[in-house]
């Protein structure tokens, strides 16, 4: 079961996003109101998986505090949190190499997808916050590259562990794959979606 640290000063925010995290049956959340804090909790006995800081929190040096996190605590992935941030923070974020960026405005459902994508091995930053492009020119009903790669093998009936394995990524992050394709693309099944994909002709 993964462990999370949420580490906010606004305790409201903070305990809303861990009580919501919680509710999650694979997911053991812990809190926190600073990066002093954080760094303490991170350097005890409970082994965290990844730790959710908020940019504008007490000790954090804006982003000089995740930097020290993420090279202090390398076997953790780190997150960057914000409610006001301007995108070039989260460009800089990813550039250093952080998990994610998670907007404070973000869905809570979105929100705990992010996490799971970043729990996988993946990177989650807002195209909108980024800038970068992270589909295709010609992409299709809003999906990202990898979701099409996803789709293209829906479309051969191949299952998530042989996604899993033509894509080089864990089966778990496949799944996580199609339930963003079925949503984009507005339909309940694999099936429908590999039909949309080929009345298309987009395979």
């Amino acid at each position: 079961m993964p462990n999370i640290l949420v580490a906010d000063d606004h305790e409201l925010v903070r305990d809303t996003i861990a009580a919501y995290l919680g509710q999650q049956d694979d997911f053991q959340v812990e809190t926190t109101n600073g990066l002093a804090e954080a760094r303490t909790l991170i350097e005890g006995i409970v082994p965290f998986d990844l730790a959710i800081l908020d940019y504008h929190m007490p000790g954090m040096d804006g982003l000089e505090g995740l930097e020290r996190a993420m090279k202090d605590f390398p076997h953790i992935k780190f997150v960057l949190m914000s409610g006001v941030a301007k995108p070039e923070i989260a460009r800089e974020a990813m550039a250093m190499g952080a998990s994610g960026f998670l907007p404070k405005s973000a869905a809570a459902k979105s929100m705990v997808n992010a996490i799971r994508f970043v729990l996988a091995g993946e990177q989650y930053f807002p195209y909108a916050l980024t800038g970068v492009e992270t589909q295709k020119p010609d992409s299709f009903g809003g999906l990202s590259t990898r979701e099409i790669e996803t789709l293209e093998h829906l479309c051969t009936g191949a299952s998530n562990k042989e996604i899993a394995r033509a894509l080089d990524i864990a089966e778990v992050t496949v799944k996580l794959h199609v339930k963003n394709i079925l949503a984009k693309l507005n339909v309940s099944n694999r099936t429908q979606a590999a039909l949309i994909a080929k009345e298309n002709g987009l395979f």
